[in-house]
């Protein structure tokens, strides 16, 4: 066949679901007839290295050359047997297409085991909340970090699972050192991911190959494959994109690099791509091309062509997942974290709510750069129309909205839009926790299939927080955490240290915060990330203002976004990174909340400042009763039978009636007067979220029960009748 454009994500991603800029590109090509295949060359290396001919062909390969081999090579190598007859079954595993191999597995007499096992010690009682399904894939996840360990040691120190040769990629000024490396033989990583691409240029024919870079763990295989299509078809055009040019290739000047691709592309990629296809086609000249970096006369080039327009997020059509191995894909468990493990666990289709950030403020993020600058959402019956179209393609239910923060307006109607269209459906996606997350929002988004949000803590210090820029204070974050626990939603939080001008102090009363909220379970996950300073961020384009010295002028000629800095109001902020995550991890597993903060520490910290009870107090403050009149009102219940009664009291009689209800766990009952459940059946109808339902607003209720003749609305409101009903589904949003 032959293809206008073939796109490629280089080794390596994640393995247990593609990176998703390859199918939104194809998508948007669909939209335009633009004939396009994807492949992923990480997944597809990794099922040709972790197979029995795989194997062979390493031990063979190491066996040539075994010198100075480490013990633990010599161990794996001993067990080459046990390797090769287990192998091919664990993948088959892992891709979920053996489950039953779990017992086996289980059992801890059928994997060989080298160093990777030896952290199980520690871990046996972190299996007590895991399923014997779970506990296998984490033992054959040790068990392919054996067989890495091997790789690394023997054949190749640059691999590495969801990334390869990293440090190369990791912010290099100067393009000399990959450029030296590219010069090399081949290692056999390089072998088993040339010998697939030379397989699919053969088939796919194609006029342009696009490479998508999302990490610098990307970096040296999409050069290495260029330099090889280059050699051997060399009529072919070349190009590359993705979320590491986007970020590091800004400034880009050192010429050589276009040896190996004729084109960079920067930020969202459907309008260059198209430039792209109609310049080859010869429809448009070079200086027409969009974000585009070329050669012209010999020397590095952007040209920007501002005039042409990018498309909204509604015209580029739906990611496109077909090409793609998705049956091959294998779910691993590397470390027992909540979020990371969801992350790596399971095949999940992505999407994005809106392009860029609707708050865009923060000061350590890239602000200045479009990909978050420029904000737009999506409408969400589109959304859903869209997700609708994913799971009859891939036969997935799951969703990982990619988004920079998703908006909690956008998040509550593309709930209610998959509550009307009765979708089943698993999803989850990056907040930020502002005070919109109300606890009647948080069950309203746990309905329509939201399992797990994660969002920035950052430094849990308020005074930080304000110089981040971040719009919350701590107590805030508390409640909302708190609010999406109690509707059964994981939280993760993102945690930063060595924020510029971050004292000592700060850092232990941040880990104090962290303590408390893991204790109280309002937080379920969580990572600590030290700061780094960005050429595109506020910190890095005015340092000044943050107390903090440049070391280094991000220009070299080659990327340019990691700033080293000098901090001169602040703490050596290294040396708490240890302390900070062992901590974090015991918390994660419900335990050692009593140990001193210092016992984390192998050097003296100050006593936290913070109260013992400080987010307890903060949750148990009373709720404000007030409904803003614009408030929403939603019926997620079911549907009641209503009966009506007579019931004598003292001599009075009075008229009642009962609703009766069945949700999926139990049934309940209330009971109102006859008048007040007459109007209550007829409002039940009219807000319960459905294909022919307008929303009603919470003013409009107030006004329909006034209008119908009934008295003293707040104190019916109130009531505990309506409480009940508060707690089974009726939502003010």
């Amino acid at each position: 066949m032959s293809t206008k454009v073939f796109l490629i994500t280089p080794p390596f991603t994640q393995l247990n679901t593609p990176y998703p800029a390859t199918a939104y590109l194809k998508g948007f090509l669909n939209t335009k007839g633009i004939s396009c295949f994807q492949a992923d060359l990480g997944i597809e290396v990794i099922l040709k290295l972790f197979s029995k001919q795989g194997l062979t062909d390493l031990f063979n390969r190491i066996e040539q050359n075994a010198e100075n081999l480490s013990p633990n090579s010599e161990r794996i190598i001993a067990l080459k047997d046990e390797y090769l007859k287990t192998i091919d079954a664990v993948m088959l595993f892992l891709q979920g297409k053996n489950p039953t191999l779990s017992h086996l597995i289980c059992q801890e007499d059928f994997l060989p085991e080298a160093s990777r096992f030896a952290q199980l010690e520690e871990l046996d009682w972190a299996f007590g909340s895991m399923g014997t399904q779970d506990k296998a894939k984490h033992l054959a996840t040790l068990y392919l970090e054996d067989i890495s360990d091997l790789i690394v040691d023997c054949i190749d120190p640059h691999f590495g699972f969801s990334r390869y040769a990293e440090r190369l990629g990791r912010s290099a000024n100067s393009f000399d050192e990959l450029y030296e490396s590219l010069q090399q033989p081949y290692t056999y990583i390089d072998e088993l991911l040339i010998d697939i691409l030379h397989e699919r240029m053969r088939d796919v024919n194609p006029m342009l190959v696009g490479f998508s870079v999302p990490f610098p763990g990307n970096l040296y295989a999409a050069f290495r494959s260029a330099q090889y299509i280059k050699k051997i078809f060399p009529d072919v055009k070349i190009s590359m994109g993705g979320g590491f040019p986007n970020t590091e290739l800004r400034s880009l000047s050192d010429g050589r690099v276009m040896e190996f691709f004729d084109f960079i592309t920067l930020d969202d990629g459907e309008a260059p791509v198209e430039c792209l296809v109609e310049h080859l086609e010869g429809k448009r000249s070079l200086n027409e091309l969009k974000r585009t970096f070329a050669l012209v006369d010999g020397k590095v080039t952007y040209i920007d062509n501002s005039a042409c327009r990018d498309y909204k997020q509604s015209e580029v059509g739906t990611p496109d997942y077909s090409d793609l191995l998705l049956d091959n894909y294998i779910s691993v468990i590397e470390i027992v974290n909540p979020m990371h493990r969801m992350w790596s666990d399971g095949r999940w289709n992505k999407l994005t709510m809106a392009h860029g950030c609707y708050w865009g403020k923060c000061t350590f993020c890239d602000i200045s750069l479009d990909y978050i600058k420029i904000y737009e959402p999506v409408a969400a019956k589109l959304l859903v129309d869209r997700m609708e179209e994913l799971v009859a393609q891939t036969g997935q239910n799951g969703f990982h909205f990619v988004d920079e923060a998703a908006p909690p307006a956008l998040m509550r109607e593309v709930a209610l839009e998959i509550i009307r269209r009765k979708l089943a459906v698993t999803w989850w996606t990056n907040i930020r926790f502002e005070k919109s997350f109300t606890a009647d929002l948080c069950r309203l988004l746990k309905a329509s299939g939201c399992i797990a949000v994660s969002g920035g803590l950052e430094v849990a210090s308020d005074r930080l927080l304000e110089l981040i820029q971040k719009g919350v204070t701590v107590a805030q974050v508390a409640r909302v955490t708190s609010n999406f626990t109690e509707a059964g939603i994981m939280v993760h939080a993102y945690l930063m240290y060595g924020f510029p001008t971050q004292t000592a102090q700060e850092t232990v009363d941040s880990l104090e915060m962290v303590r408390q909220m893991f204790e109280l379970g309002i937080l379920q996950s969580g990572f600590w990330h030290q700061f780094a300073m960005t050429a595109h961020s506020p910190v890095g384009m005015y340092p000044e203002k943050f107390g903090v010295l440049k070391e280094t002028e991000a220009i070299g000629s080659f990327a340019n976004n990691d700033i080293v800095h000098i901090d001169r109001a602040g703490t050596n902020h290294d040396k708490f990174s240890y302390g900070l995550k062992k901590s974090l991890f015991n918390y994660m597993h419900g335990i050692c909340f009593d140990y001193p903060l210092q016992d984390w520490f192998e050097f003296k910290v100050p006593r936290t400042k913070v109260p013992h009870d400080y987010i307890y107090n903060v949750l148990h403050e009373e709720d404000s009763f007030t409904v803003k009149p614009t408030a929403k009102v939603v019926w997620i219940g079911g549907k009641p039978t209503v009966s009506y009664f007579t019931k004598n009291k003292k001599g009075h009689t009075f008229e009642l009636a009962a609703f009766t209800f069945h949700d999926k766990k139990e049934s309940y009952t209330i009971q109102v007067n006859k008048e007040q459940g007459e109007w209550l059946v007829i409002l039940l109808q009219q807000i319960a979220v459905t294909p022919d339902n307008k929303v009603t607003g919470f003013q409009q209720v107030k006004q329909n029960y006034e209008d119908a003749g009934l008295e003293d609305f707040e104190l019916f409101w109130y009531s505990k009748p309506v409480n009940t009903l508060r707690e089974y589904g009726l939502l003010i949003l």
